[in-house]
């Protein structure tokens, strides 16, 4: 045992000297801003159909079921699909090129989204977004890891983080005032082309890094996909965060896609103010906690790589208490306050559970892994959560109160992936070694 943690110790050391002589070849920070700015738009697009439900519903006569299947597993389906595919291209080519691809088509798909002549023609378009968003997350981190170092990569996650609730209030404040204005068609337009810009910035300005542990010019060795699958089935922590990081995301999305909806259907106040209210107060908070814990996850980090992941738990646990208490809050004042804890630790949560599972996988199959973990989260809580919530209230009756008893049934979900992030932690050491070795 101690000659495997020597050998690790020495691989670690070897990487580190690796990096400092085959630096980036762009600014780290240039990067993280424009890969920033990319994941804002990728979830304001993401996130626009939920502040427009009640048009779109209006125009086209359908209910919360399909709303909620569009939200869900339209998205979802081709996201998950392509996502490993995307990935293991990241893994032996360019993820800059991938990345900035994959922005160019969700932008065009949102735009076109806008087009749209009814629920089959929205449907289509929702998978268009899915399919290009695909592209996005893997090659990210992967790209951001090897332009920080481990114990920055916290901080930098956390920022990147930031664009879900940027985007959030972007897409459900910002869509339901451009309606307002004008209508729903023009609030796709608006948010989608700005996208294909960026990607064209991208393509320009950010250079493709030496990989973690890798002499630049020296040829990638893939691990077959069949091979890595089954490795990380065997390896306990990763499958402990992947189905906690799943849980905690159908928890939390079912609140975030829905949340907007409910306010305006509980209070008798104007919707646009009500979902505005919930986006900023619930997507602000969010901000704060996503940077707040990205430079806590850092420090703690230091002093043991569990901690971030036993982090996550107890805002896991906290923020489900808090969210099922908005929920069922009496008042429109009561609710939007209760809104800002929970996106507190709503926005929290997850960089603590990334960082640890970047900080456990190999650079050989970073993007690889990190898009088989997001397949499996990404069917629990964006296929599963969205979806299943709006079933759910439409057989309980489309109204405010069945809206509120089916986030009451989802959103506790989350107490339990708090348990699996805290099983996860203190697995996390030996799982890191295990597959170091393997790699």
């Amino acid at each position: 045992m101690g000659q495997r943690a020597g050998l690790a110790r020495q691989r670690r050391h070897d990487q580190a000297r690796l990096m400092e002589t085959a630096p980036p070849r762009s600014n780290p920070w240039l990067v993280l801003g424009i890969l920033l700015l990319i994941y804002i738009f990728n979830f304001a697009d993401r996130y626009l159909l939920t502040g427009l439900v009640g048009p779109i519903k209006e125009e086209f006569g359908v209910g919360d079921n399909l709303m909620g299947l569009l939200m869900g597993p339209a998205f979802v389906v081709f996201y998950v699909l392509m996502g490993v595919p995307f990935a293991r291209l990241a893994d032996r080519s360019s993820r800059v090129r991938i990345i900035a691809g994959g922005c160019m088509m969700w932008s065009l798909a949102t735009a076109a989204t806008g087009l749209a002549s009814g629920p089959v023609s929205l449907a289509l378009a929702r998978v268009a977004v899915g399919l290009g968003e695909a592209a996005f997350v893997a090659p990210a981190y992967s790209l951001l890891s090897d332009y920080f170092r481990p114990e920055r990569r916290g901080l930098a996650f956390a920022i990147l983080g930031l664009a879900t609730y940027i985007g959030q209030i972007a897409g459900q404040a910002g869509g339901p005032a451009i309606a307002e204005a004008t209508d729903w068609r023009m609030a796709f337009f608006a948010i989608g082309l700005p996208g294909i810009v960026l990607g064209l910035i991208a393509l320009a300005v950010v250079k493709e890094p030496p990989r973690e542990g890798q002499i630049e010019g020296e040829v990638q060795v893939i691990v077959p996909l069949g091979k890595l699958t089954a490795m990380l089935g065997r390896t306990p922590s990763f499958m402990l965060m992947a189905v906690g990081f799943g849980l905690g995301i159908m928890s939390g999305i079912s609140f975030g896609y829905w949340g907007p909806e409910l306010f305006a259907r509980s209070f008798a106040i104007d919707p646009v103010e009500a979902k505005t209210a919930f986006a900023v107060n619930f997507g602000m908070s969010g901000l704060i906690g996503m940077l707040g814990f990205g430079v806590l996850a850092d420090r703690l980090s230091k002093r043991n790589r569990a901690w971030p992941a036993l982090l996550s738990a107890i805002a896991l646990g906290a923020a489900t208490v808090l969210v099922v208490a908005t929920v069922w809050a009496p008042t429109f004042a009561i609710a939007k306050w209760l809104a800002i804890p929970c996106g507190l630790l709503g926005g929290g949560w997850s960089v603590g559970l990334f960082a640890a599972l970047q900080y456990m996988l190999p650079s050989a199959y970073r993007a690889s892994a990190t898009a088989l973990f997001v397949a499996v989260t990404t069917l629990l809580g964006y296929f599963i959560g969205p979806w299943l919530t709006g079933a759910l209230s439409e057989s309980l009756g489309d109204n405010a109160a069945s809206l509120q008893q089916a986030l009451t049934i989802i959103v506790p979900v989350g107490l339990l992936a708090g348990l699996l992030a805290f099983l996860a932690a203190s697995r996390l050491e030996r799982d890191r070694i295990a597959l170091s070795e393997a790699a």
